[in-house]
């Protein structure tokens, strides 16, 4: 009886451990589309966790880590307007408010509302948007997408609204692991 009782609570000790899996990525990506007239930029360096217990979701990115096809596009976003010296990550921090909809052992693709605060320029602001997770052979993957307006995050620049878009459209994809 004691080893069926061990066996038993070993089960629901894994069960637990597996039910509450914290999936991380120090490869998720972040697209801002358009940054300006000649296109936008992509991160792909971010830093992701997602706890499955509670829906805790947060992201961390290196505003350096933003990569334009014009590297001169890219010291003006660094120097100019995003003060990565002053400024060097733009994080977000929330909670997957409907997480329990999420089924991580089935395979499929589930709508989520995230709800949190988006830090960046040194300014938090707190945003909610839609998105999915999918989960495919054991990976999860969610993704994302919404618009932030630059005026909001104290971001300040003489092309603000002409060459450079006043709001800024952001994808986020991570693919857990």
């Amino acid at each position: 009886m004691k080893k069926v009782s061990l066996i038993i609570a070993a089960g629901l000790i894994s069960f637990a451990s597996f039910s509450q899996k914290v999936y991380q990525t120090k490869s998720a990506q972040i697209k801002f589309q358009p940054i300006t007239e000649e296109g936008g930029c992509t991160n792909n360096q971010v830093q992701s966790l997602l706890k499955s217990s509670d829906g805790q979701i947060a992201f961390s990115a290196l505003i350096k880590g933003f990569k334009f096809s014009n590297s001169l596009l890219e010291d003006h976003f660094n120097e100019n307007y995003m003060e990565s010296t002053k400024f060097p990550n733009a994080k977000f921090q929330g909670f997957i408010t409907n997480i329990k909809e999420v089924d991580f052992a089935k395979n499929g693709t589930y709508k989520v509302t995230v709800k949190g605060t988006l830090t960046i320029h040194g300014t938090p602001k707190e945003v909610t948007t839609t998105g999915t997770i999918e989960i495919a052979g054991g990976k999860v993957i969610a993704k994302a997408n919404f618009k932030v307006k630059v005026a909001d995050y104290g971001i300040k620049g003489l092309y603000i609204g002409q060459k450079i878009a006043a709001e800024q459209d952001i994808t986020v994809t991570s693919i857990y692991e």
